[in-house]
């Protein structure tokens, strides 16, 4: 497949996948799609992967999120239809749905990324999660899903199931705990953990501060 015909297939999907996501309102909007794309090829260029799937499985990953489908099922199948509606070679849509199937934290129970380009992906999807973006992510995502910011009552969850990860309910507050705070130590290219660095540490700033106001701490300062 030439470059033009790759270019016509990710301009394609930009198209699609904005048409589809445009109104989320979770923090997995279109917005986001950008972001990690955006990240995804430069983190590409620097290990030198290979930038077509690396842009394209960016570009879908979240179509296929079980949030915002049915089921996993129904998600992958969802991108894999597109894909070969789209010409995309079998190769190519076997190493993107290979990308976008192990994508997924899952409670921290995921499986490792098989490939260069889905240690890429992985990597520019977990970077978004992080950092001062991430912590706004966090808090649409709990405002989408009807949780409260903050229990100091209900403690972060240690251990989880890909079930209760997906299932039970918690606070926007605990998720930095079961989630976000680990995430630093998950990435998988250099780059990505330079980067990942930088924003872990605003989220422990981010969260030295929240819990100074929640206890009103800061009025000793007045």
């Amino acid at each position: 497949m030439n470059e033009t015909s790759r270019e016509a297939i990710l301009e394609q999907a930009r198209q699609w996948v904005r048409k589809e996501l445009e109104r989320d309102s979770s923090g997995h909007d279109w917005w986001h799609i950008a972001r990690v794309t955006k990240m995804a090829k430069r983190l590409a260029a620097g290990e030198e992967a290979d930038l077509y799937v690396c842009e394209l499985a960016a570009l879908l990953h979240d179509i296929a999120d079980e949030k915002l489908n049915p089921s996993k099922e129904a998600g992958l199948q969802k991108v894999e239809t597109w894909l070969e509606q789209a010409r995309v070679t079998q190769e190519d849509r076997t190493h993107i749905m290979d990308i976008i199937s192990t994508m997924s934290f899952s409670g921290g129970q995921g499986k490792p990324m098989s490939t260069l380009e889905g240690r890429v992906v992985q990597d520019a999807d977990r970077l978004d999660a992080i950092g001062a973006i991430g912590i706004g992510r966090t808090f649409a995502y709990g405002g989408w899903k009807g949780r409260l910011m903050h229990n100091p009552e209900l403690p972060p969850r240690e251990q989880m199931t890909v079930e209760q990860y997906r299932s039970e309910g918690g606070t926007a507050i605990n998720h930095f705990y079961e989630k976000l705070l680990k995430l630093k130590d998950l990435m998988n290219t250099n780059a990505a953990r330079a980067v990942a660095e930088e924003r872990h540490r605003y989220m422990e700033l981010f969260l030295e501060q929240f819990y100074r106001e929640w206890d009103a701490e800061d009025a000793a300062d007045v």
